[in-house]
């Protein structure tokens, strides 16, 4: 006998939660349904909302990390590469700071596409890092493998207590 009931199912852990809004608050069925209606009225306006924060987070995310890599690796680069992306990285400081979801995301994807050399270049490093670290240690095996081998057969015993 609430006034609201809400109940929601996580399907992949079937654990349920829900809420009943009882009439104890003292509100009217006037002023509930008028707050309804607010709510629904507010709907477009609280997803674009949603979608703004999204979209900045996701920006914000990318700065981040572009920002680590640059610092780990930036010594990889070419100075035109290096500046690209640093230059892209303010670009994307300063739009990340507006409302328009627009302009912050087209920041993002150019943000991304800056960034991909820097990526390409460590993932090439480690690659040839990997590489000869492989190559040195199939050389230590070679060499090791040269030693006195044992043949020995053997029988397992089992004891009977």
């Amino acid at each position: 006998n609430g006034i609201l009931h809400v109940s929601a199912k996580d399907k992949a852990t079937g654990k349920e939660a829900n809420i009943t809004i009882k009439a104890s608050s003292g509100l009217s069925e006037a002023e509930i349904e008028r707050m309804v209606q607010d709510a629904e009225a507010h709907a477009d306006e609280d997803k674009k909302a949603m979608e703004l924060v999204t979209a900045r987070n996701h920006l914000d995310a990318l700065i981040h990390s572009t920002n680590k890599s640059l610092k780990e690796y930036g010594e990889q680069l070419t100075a035109d590469e290096k500046s690209a992306i640093e230059a892209a990285v303010k670009e994307a400081e300063e739009v990340v700071k507006s409302d328009d979801k627009e302009a912050i995301e087209a920041k993002a994807e150019a943000l991304a596409t800056a960034a991909q050399k820097l990526g390409e270049k460590m993932y090439a490093a480690e690659q040839a890092k990997s590489q000869g670290e492989a190559a040195g240690a199939s050389a230590t095996e070679a060499k090791q493998d040269e030693g006195d081998v044992v043949d020995a057969e053997f029988t397992e015993v089992k004891d009977k207590k």
